[in-house]
């Protein structure tokens, strides 16, 4: 599995989280959702118990009581003959809100009312359709005409005995405003007063008249044609007997249920013929900011809500679906308890309590206000770390695909920088990132260079043996030719003295390609001791000029007292293959110098020969193996000396380097090879 795809595994393994809050969640809901079943059972019953304290000595209206519901204004009625400043006014759907009664004969038209009060008078909204009116003419009374006819009984609990029903009848020569007339005096009464318009295809009259206390009955009825005339009377009406009841809200009910709910709660109270004589609700959290003030992390943060909440639902039971009117509900088709969706599509918890009198408690929970269907404080803690996940594991597998790009390019530079058959035929990039891989590919692009040198001396190496072994061979070989030919005794040494010689030369060379590969070996075995490297040098150098007096060779620094560890030998050896390769660059006469000092890195063993410079840029290491700078001489060399010098300084825990020095005014080259020294 590679690099990208184990990232995206862990990545993905991040998301456990979030699941691990979602199941979190869905239990707390459950536990809230038993918690507030719980509560509302508790909190139905205490409200039953209040309501029906307060119904005491009111009759209830019973299944199929004939009834007229009065709503309560919260603003004012314009007495014009329309119905846009009604309660519940709807322009697509005018008919919503309101009552309507069928006469039984097939045929005739409807007849629609509402009813409202400001609890000092009740108003009436009542519409015939479809019906175009005929008005009354004034002179000609007895002429068929639309009119309006008027019952009142009131209650006998609220007035006194001696109050009788009451009857008007309104009529009209003409659209506008009219009052009613008493009974059959036909007096006008001001206190009953009315606007007759026309509704498209039939008639309406808006008409006010004074609040009856109690639960007074009222009647109407719409008229037309004569009695006693070939035209027959006929009427539609609300039912006449008994007259329907006036259902109105108990305000001072709704005052008491008030402050018993809770934020999201609301309660009403149901007749048993369905009527909601008292409503109340408590308003549930604040709406949050609008869209457009919210930040970008805001937005993402209620788009993770909502999906947070359309989980829940998802795993919530099916709530039962009901319907329920504004102002009339069907109590036999409600469940006694559990979640329940209304018409607009919310979902609440209901539970219904029997009330004194046959009536009904309905109390609501609305979930919206449960812990995982808010915005609370947990569920923008989800939320969050879910975004924050997402954004964590994007930025893993963008940091992955970086990564792998890294890599490929990586691959993709070394294997074009070495062909089939193994040759270095490019180099690696080098990288100026600080991590680990912008250190391995350093390493790499050095590792190819010192490949690409070795392998050019390798190239080269056929060529500088057979170089450095064609004069031997070709000498042996012709002493032997000459020597079958000898005759005296002299030329046969002279030739065999000849063939020694070559072959001397060839045991020097095959001595100098095993010498490296025995220093190696010997290393291993050889025992560290101290010893004061001050005199080893002192008597080296002076064991040097001894042997050779074509160069200057002297010894600059302490004649005694540089301690350190190690092998005498092996740095007597070093000093030899410095020395060595010093004379092999030094002209004739030319200055040699070996210099020791203590420095803050440790004891500094320097040789400075007079002489050519070193490349300025040399492309292969001169420490490595198999690599000598002594092009064109006439006398090839294997650069092994160098090798056995950095082997040296490796062993003794020190390093070695080269460069172009001036010294004295004298131009050359200082190998200096520094080691670590005794502290005492």
């Amino acid at each position: 599995m590679n690099l990208k795809r184990q990232l995206l595994v862990a990545s993905l393994l991040m998301l456990l989280i979030p699941w691990a809050g979602l199941q979190f969640v869905l239990e707390l809901d459950d536990a809230l959702r038993q918690q507030a079943r719980q509560h509302l059972r508790e909190q139905a019953e205490r409200l039953a118990e209040t309501a029906g304290d307060l119904m005491i000595g009111m009759p209830a209206v019973a299944s199929g009581e004939p009834a007229i519901y009065v709503e309560p204004l919260t603003g004012t009625i314009n007495l014009d003959g329309y119905g846009d400043d009604w309660p519940g006014y709807d322009e697509e759907n005018p008919l919503r809100n309101w009552q309507s009664s069928n006469a039984s004969g097939s045929g005739l038209p409807t007849l629609h009312w509402q009813a409202a009060t400001d609890q000092q008078n009740l108003y009436l909204l009542v519409r015939v359709t479809p019906r175009q009116p005929v008005f009354f003419n004034p002179g000609n009374p007895d002429q068929p005409h639309d009119r309006l006819r008027l019952w009142l009984k009131p209650d006998i609990q609220s007035v006194s005995p001696d109050q009788s029903a009451l009857s008007w009848l309104i009529r009209t020569p003409a659209p506008g405003q009219v009052y009613g007339l008493i009974g059959a005096t036909l007096k006008p009464d001001y206190r009953v007063s009315s606007f007759w318009q026309g509704a498209g295809d039939g008639w309406q009259l808006e008409l006010r008249l004074p609040m009856p206390k109690g639960r007074s009955r009222l009647g109407f009825a719409a008229l037309w044609g004569e009695r006693g005339s070939g035209n027959r009377e006929m009427a539609v009406s609300t039912p006449t007997d008994p007259l329907p009841v006036l259902v109105s809200r108990n305000l001072a009910l709704e005052r008491q249920l008030e402050p018993q709910l809770n934020r999201g709660q609301r309660a009403r109270l149901v007749e048993p013929a369905g009527w909601v004589i008292a409503r109340q609700s408590a308003a549930s959290t604040p709406p949050g900011p609008k869209f457009n003030t919210l930040s970008p992390l805001q937005v993402m943060e209620q788009i993770s809500l909502n999906a947070l909440r359309a989980l829940v639902r998802f795993y919530q039971p099916e709530p039962t679906a009901i319907q329920t009117g504004r102002n009339r509900i069907d109590t036999d088709t409600l469940p006694g308890e559990g979640l329940v969706r209304h018409e607009d599509d919310s979902v609440w918890l209901l539970t219904t309590r029997p009330v004194f009198g046959g009536r009904t408690l309905i109390l609501e929970q609305s979930l919206d206000q449960l812990l995982t269907l808010s915005g609370s404080t947990l569920g923008s803690v989800i939320a969050r770390s879910t975004l924050i996940i997402v954004a964590l594991t994007l930025v893993l597998l963008g940091y992955a695909s970086w990564l792998s790009w890294r890599i490929t390019r990586l691959q993709r530079a070394v294997s074009a920088s070495i062909d089939e058959d193994g040759r270095i035929t490019g180099t690696v990039p080098d990288s100026r990132a600080k991590d680990e891989l912008g250190q391995l590919q350093r390493h790499f692009s050095l590792m190819v260079d010192r490949l690409h040198g070795y392998n050019r001396y390798l190239e080269s190496f056929s060529r500088r043996l057979s170089h450095e072994l064609k004069t031997p061979v070709a000498v042996v070989r012709s002493s032997l030719e000459n020597l079958s030919h000898c005759d005296s005794e002299a030329e046969r040494r002279q030739y065999i003295e000849r063939a020694a010689s070559a072959t001397e030369r060839l045991r020097q060379i095959l001595h100098g390609m095993s010498e490296a590969a025995r220093l190696e070996q010997s290393l291993d075995h050889a025992d560290k001791e101290p010893f004061d490297l001050a005199e080893v040098a002192t008597q080296a150098t002076a064991a040097y000029q001894a042997l050779d007096s074509g160069h200057r060779i002297r010894y600059s620094g302490p004649e005694a007292g540089l301690q350190m560890t190690g092998s005498p030998e092996l740095m007597v050896q070093l000093l030899d293959k410095l020395v060595d390769n010093a004379r092999d660059f030094t002209p004739e006469r030319g200055l040699i110098e070996v210099g020791l000092e203590a420095t803050t890195d440790g004891l500094c063993l320097s040789v400075f020969n007079e002489g050519s410079a070193l490349p300025e840029s040399p492309a292969t290491d001169i420490f490595s193996p198999f690599v000598s700078l002594r092009e064109g001489q006439e006398q090839g060399h294997l650069g092994q000396g160098l090798l056995i010098v950095s082997l040296i300084a490796d062993y003794h825990g020190g390093r070695v380097d080269a460069q172009n020095h001036t010294q004295g005014g004298i131009d050359g080259v200082c190998f200096r090879v520094i080691i670590p020294a005794i502290h005492s």
